[in-house]
């Protein structure tokens, strides 16, 4: 992956972060965004350009607003001259989610087009940026991250949950029409993940308790547990998977 270029949202916690670390580990150059932290995000450029010698930049993004995807990717062009891979990750939680994440009864639309927002729109405007420059080096990669909270119930993630698998379609259209310019299009459905943003759950304790019952190998999953299958849809041994979903959840849904 040397000489290549990542651009990933939300990459200073959680799964986004696992991702950076694994793809810079490759060799790969890496970008990413934050929200709020820039503190964090030189941190992380500093200790990644330090360990694995590669270019590494971030900027700011509110993922509420996905038009501004087009500034950010402007600041991009002036530090790289390529984009190989895009991965949509960012979401969003805290009080833009209200009346999004709950029981059924208690949702409302503006908490649940806060979250079409950060997780469709944002994925189209940062894929579409994303398509127009990779057109030019001859093709790319592009993934969603998802959720396995679209297949089997979990309490408090209706919102969510229809969102997942309104970005998995909508992974799937992209995949159609994009392949043309060769760029594959796909999605990594993650089962609950141990980060920041699930232990925000009110239930989370007993979250985990039903993953590592549920779970044929009895534990539940990590951030790193996911950037197994980003790598592999960035790499050539994928070249012929396109528009597909694959699900790392260690086991949870087909029980």
């Amino acid at each position: 992956m040397r000489g290549k270029t990542l651009f990933v949202s939300g990459g200073t916690r959680g799964i986004g972060k696992a991702i950076v670390y694994a793809f810079a580990q490759e060799g790969c150059d890496v970008a990413f965004t934050y929200a709020t932290k820039a503190d964090t995000a030189n941190e992380i450029i500093a200790d990644i350009e330090s360990k694995y010698g590669v270019k590494a930049r971030a900027y700011k993004l509110d993922i509420l607003e996905p038009l501004t995807y087009q500034d950010v990717y402007k600041l991009f062009d002036e530090d790289f001259d390529r984009l190989d891979f895009f991965i949509s990750n960012a979401i969003i939680s805290g009080r833009a989610v209200v009346g999004g994440f709950g029981p059924f009864m208690r949702l409302k639309p503006k908490g649940l087009n806060n979250i079409y927002t950060a997780t469709v729109d944002a994925f189209v405007v940062g894929a579409q940026e994303a398509a127009k420059r990779m057109e030019k080096t001859g093709g790319g990669s592009i993934i969603s991250m998802s959720s396995t909270g679209n297949l089997v119930y979990t309490p408090n993630y209706a919102g969510h949950g229809a969102n997942k698998a309104a970005v998995e379609a909508m992974v799937r259209y992209a995949a159609a029409e994009l392949g043309e310019k060769n760029i594959r299009v796909n999605a990594v459905s993650g089962g609950p993940i141990d980060t920041d943003a699930l232990k925000a759950f009110p239930n989370y304790e007993e979250v985990k308790s039903e993953v590592i019952r549920r779970s044929p190998l009895s534990r539940m999953g990590v951030a790193e547990d996911l950037t197994g299958a980003c790598l592999f849809l960035c790499k050539d041994g994928s070249s012929w998977l396109t528009g597909q979903t694959i699900v790392v959840d260690g086991g949870t849904t087909f029980q």
